[in-house]
């Protein structure tokens, strides 16, 4: 669980108060008990709060019980709460059962119930005195402090947490995997038209079938993973750095984008071509607006796609519209005008013309004035 009581960590630059938040977890024989600071209480967090907690054992037991935090369970219920899905897979790894707390029902985890009131006492009260300018600073010293309430002697039985812990319970837990857990989160994402999905602000191709799809993305620090109906459809490497950049398989491509997968100039230049003669300016205008050429492939290959999805007439009006405002359109230039529909204002003022109905009288024509001769 998490304390009520946060900590404080001491911005050292602008002395600005960043709260720090504490992760207790007890066994439930000895008590002997895990606690670690963190800067935030999402998934992440509490995943990892748990794998400590695990390690600092030195073993797993047969089952955890959490309290209903939406971090871990996703739905809590009275008989079937439905547990995260990240926070599944840890526990499977670890061969353990997830069985959370009844909602208010604290005495279904009093052991850590009532440690954390004690490390709330214990190690909060004794350093609320202390600043902190750093995570690791403030869990060096609570891990001193944790390891003074662990050994300190019991009031009423021989023996302590720690000596407990050794003699009574730690034979009793499973041991750790190889292994440390690979943190794994769950995404919703819906499969674009151009066939990827969009991910932490970087592309990830799938099957061209499954477009307009809702589909369940499975991110680890080194892969990305996609399911459809809880069966994988594909997986990537982790994109990391600059965002918007591309993971194409070229299997997943539609059979008239596959002729592209080789990106060259004269591969756009042929294609731009069947469009119309604007689409072929700003195509080559964008080839050439580059130091070197390759930096435009993306950008032709974004005109292509806009293609499939507005069409090719409205393509060559767009990029007709745009010459008209700028001799180097770019690509967002495009997108913008198709998006907004500003192309199609464009074609249906030129099919409007105004209409003179001669049968009104007040309407005499040239011919009354003289400027044109009457015959």
């Amino acid at each position: 669980d998490w304390a009520g009581e946060t900590m404080t960590i001491t911005n050292n630059i602008t002395g600005e108060p960043i709260p720090a938040y504490v992760f207790a977890a007890a066994l439930p024989c000895s008590s002997y008990t895990y606690v670690e600071a963190f800067l935030s209480q999402n998934e992440e967090s509490w995943i990892n709060a748990n794998i400590h907690a695990l390690e600092f054992f030195g073993g797993s037991p047969r089952v955890i019980r959490p309290d209903n935090l939406r971090t871990g369970i996703a739905e809590p219920d009275y008989y079937e709460p439905t547990i995260n899905k990240s926070y599944q897979e840890f526990a499977e790894y670890y061969g353990c059962a997830v069985i959370p707390a009844r909602v208010k029902r604290p005495r279904d985890k009093a052991d850590v119930e009532n440690s954390v009131k004690i490390v709330t006492m214990w190690i909060i009260a004794s350093l609320r005195n202390r600043k902190f300018f750093s995570i690791t600073e403030m869990n060096e010293a609570i891990a001193e402090k944790l390891r003074e309430y662990n050994e300190k002697p019991f009031q009423k039985r021989q023996g302590s947490r720690l000596s407990a812990f050794l003699e009574e319970e730690k034979e009793y837990l499973q041991s750790l995997p190889n292994e440390r857990y690979e943190l794994a989160v769950w995404k919703k994402a819906i499969c674009g038209y151009n066939y990827h999905v969009l991910v932490d602000k970087n592309y990830y191709s799938v099957p061209y079938e499954y477009i307009k799809y809702e589909l369940d993305v499975r991110l680890t620090s080194t892969t990305v993973e996609v399911f459809f109906n809880n069966h994988r459809i594909c997986s990537h490497p982790r994109i990391h750095g600059k965002v918007e950049q591309y993971s194409t398989v070229p299997e997943h491509m539609p059979e008239k984008h596959k002729h592209y997968t080789e990106w060259n100039a004269e591969s756009f230049n042929m294609w731009a071509e069947t469009v119309g003669e604007n689409t072929k300016v700003v195509v080559k205008s964008i080839l050439s607006s580059h130091k070197v050429e390759q930096q435009g492939y993306r950008a032709c290959l974004g005109i292509m796609k806009l293609s499939d999805k507005y069409g090719v007439e409205r393509l060559e009006r767009a990029c007709e519209k745009a010459l008209s405002y700028t001799p180097t359109p770019s690509y967002k230039n495009i997108e913008s005008i198709l998006s907004s529909g500003s192309d199609k204002l464009e074609k249906s003022k030129k099919e409007t013309k105004p209409v003179i109905d001669e049968s009104y009288s007040y309407i005499r024509g040239a011919a009354y004035y003289g400027s044109i001769p009457v015959k």
